[in-house]
């Protein structure tokens, strides 16, 4: 549903046919994620007034949703382009003042202006390797410049030990990820990518399958998977971790499948 007002998601599946594009929302900036998400996450894992930090920003759609629903916001991105596309979609009037932020060029893996344990939620939409090449190769270290799956991981490992670093005890870290192929054959990015950070020492919370829709690429790949039997991927992974706490006990983790649901 695009409607802002709609009501938030309550099961690990996520399916928005119809991008949000209330506020200045828009699709036109390739590859970034439906307000939808944003705004679930949002406020499942922070409060107004609390500080949500987007170390990959993009289009700005992080950052809008942090306007609408009050929240401080940090937005981040290794690409002055980009930077300069937030700036524009964060300004817009609203009916009652917003907590406001600040926007920055940045990269990910070097967020030395922030303090340790200074922010209250992450959450952002990294690129998938180069499946959409942002700068074009012009910008070292951009994400959507990496061809190298291993390369890629090795970066996003770097990645999550600074989101660990500025994110307080107890809160969450939020990743949509996708998957990818390689000669027909399924390469799992995300769980990679999730191995990543909880080596960062971040807990796994949530895995949310979020069903992709109105993909610009995928009808011309309908014949060819057919006749080289393999299926197009059509869904996404949402990550939500948790920083756990300076000594706190993780062996019921560790040691024990628990119940299916707390």
């Amino acid at each position: 549903m695009s409607d802002e007002n709609s009501p938030l998601e309550s099961t690990t599946v996520w399916s928005f046919p119809v991008r949000g594009l209330w506020a200045t929302h828009t699709n036109n900036y390739r590859g970034n994620f439906a307000p939808q998400v944003a705004r679930n996450i949002i406020q499942m894992y922070s409060e107004p007034g609390e500080v949500v930090l987007d170390p990959m920003a993009g289009g700005g759609t992080t950052l809008i949703e942090c306007r609408l629903l009050g929240r401080r916001y940090i937005g981040c991105d290794i690409n002055p382009a980009a930077v300069s596309l937030c700036e524009k979609a964060v300004d817009f009037p609203l009916q009652r003042p917003d907590a406001g932020g600040q926007i920055v060029c940045a990269d990910v893996c070097d967020l030395s202006f922030l303090a340790d344990r200074s922010v209250d939620l992450v959450l952002t939409h990294p690129p998938y390797l180069n499946l959409i090449r942002y700068s074009h190769g012009r910008i070292a270290g951009d994400l959507s410049n990496i061809s190298s799956v291993d390369k890629f991981c090795r970066t996003m490992e770097q990645a999550a030990a600074e989101l660990f670093r500025v994110l307080k005890d107890g809160h969450f870290c939020a990743i949509l990820i996708g998957d990818t192929r390689r000669g027909r054959h399924f390469v799992p990015l995300a769980y990679r990518v999730m191995e990543r950070f909880l080596k960062a020492g971040f807990v796994l919370k949530e895995d949310i399958i979020k069903l992709q829709h109105n993909c610009t690429c995928t009808g011309q790949w309908v014949t060819a998977a057919r006749r080289n039997r393999f299926y197009l991927i059509m869904h996404e992974h949402l990550f939500v971790f948790r920083k756990p706490a300076v000594g706190e006990d993780l062996r019921r983790l560790k040691d024990s499948c628990g119940s299916r649901n707390p």
